[in-house]
């Protein structure tokens, strides 16, 4: 972390860690939902694994809007654009973690389930990234001009 010359941290590293960690807390109810809904698709349902993993993100995403915008990116003024940014946003994380998915069964040999853990770990990183930078970011109050009053 960044450390002002007196030594305190910076407000904004512990805003960013804040964010972080609720970010985190909100993915676990999302991994959680979309985990539940693959396995049931999956082992329930017979679904073909990679359609499964993109029904189960899905539900998992709404979610995470839902919650991300009212608690972890409070200060956020929202506008119309802020679910197409976050649909965007999901939408990239949805193609990287079938892929990594892909990748993690088809190319590793892991198991459908076990497969699904470290692509939804990259893909939270990853998505956290972008929605902070982009989806949900804030923009610092304008200066007037001087000679404007």
């Amino acid at each position: 972390m960044h450390r002002l010359r007196d030594g305190h941290i910076s407000a904004l590293n512990v805003t960013v860690v804040v964010q972080f960690l609720k970010f985190g807390i909100v993915g676990v109810s999302n991994t959680l939902i979309a985990f539940a809904v693959y396995t049931i698709l999956l082992k329930g349902f017979g679904l073909w694994y990679i359609l499964a993993s993109g029904i189960g993100f899905v539900i998992g995403a709404v979610n995470g809007f839902l919650l991300n915008r009212r608690w972890t990116f409070r200060e956020h003024v929202g506008d119309a654009l802020t679910p197409v940014r976050w649909a965007i946003v999901q939408s990239c994380g949805l193609v990287c973690n079938l892929a990594l998915v892909y990748v993690f069964v088809h190319d590793a040999g892991m198991d459908k389930l076990i497969g699904q853990i470290p692509a939804t770990a990259i893909v939270v990183v990853l998505t956290f990234l972008a929605n902070r930078a982009w989806t949900f970011r804030t923009h610092p109050p304008v200066a007037p001009v001087q000679g404007e009053g």
